[in-house]
C-alpha cells in the first residue's frame, strides 16, 4: 500500500513537473512572438518614415522635367534664366536631402529593374545592351525606385 501511494506521489510531480514544462514552452512561444511582433512593427514604421514623401516625389519629378526642358532653350547670360537655374539647382538639393538621387542610365547596362526600354536602336556608339539614350529621367528615393528611366537600348 504504501508503495502504491509512493507511486502515485511520483506520478503527481512528474505531472506537475510536465504541467510547470508546458507552460515555460507557453511562456517562451509568447515572449519570442512578441519580440517579432515588436521587430516587425518597428520595420513597418521605418518604412513608413522613409517613404511617406513618395507621392509628393512623384509629383515633383514632373515639375522638374518640365524646369529642365525650359532650361533647355533658356538664353545664356540672361539674368531671368540665371535665377530660374538658381531656383532649379535649390530645388534638386532639397530632393537629394530627401533621399531622392537619379538612376545613372546612359552608358550602363541596361536593368529593367531601373530602366524602362521604349525602343531599340543601332548604335555604333554603345555596345548591344547598353542605354543610348535617355527619354525620361528616372528616380530613386531611398534607393527604392519611384519612376524607372525611360531610355532607348542599343542593339
Amino acid at each position: 500500500m504504501a508503495k502504491k501511494k509512493t507511486e502515485e506521489a511520483v506520478e503527481e510531480v512528474v505531472e506537475e513537473v510536465v504541467e510547470e514544462q508546458k507552460d515555460d514552452e507557453k511562456f517562451l512561444r509568447l515572449m519570442a512572438d512578441f519580440q517579432n511582433y515588436k521587430r516587425r512593427t518597428e520595420k513597418e514604421k521605418s518604412d513608413i518614415y522613409a517613404f511617406a514623401n513618395e507621392k509628393i516625389v512623384g509629383e515633383l519629378l514632373n515639375v522638374i522635367d518640365n524646369f529642365e526642358r525650359a532650361l533647355e532653350h533658356a538664353p545664356e547670360g540672361d539674368n531671368f534664366s540665371d535665377g530660374m537655374k538658381l531656383i532649379f539647382t535649390q530645388l534638386q538639393e532639397v530632393l537629394e536631402k530627401s533621399g531622392v538621387t537619379e538612376i545613372k542610365a546612359l552608358g550602363e547596362d541596361f536593368d529593367p529593374n531601373y530602366h524602362n526600354a521604349m525602343m531599340m536602336e543601332d548604335s555604333e556608339e554603345y555596345e548591344s545592351g547598353k542605354v543610348c539614350f535617355v527619354l525620361q529621367k528616372g528616380y530613386l528615393l531611398n534607393n527604392k525606385v519611384v519612376r524607372p528611366a525611360m531610355v532607348k537600348v542599343a542593339n
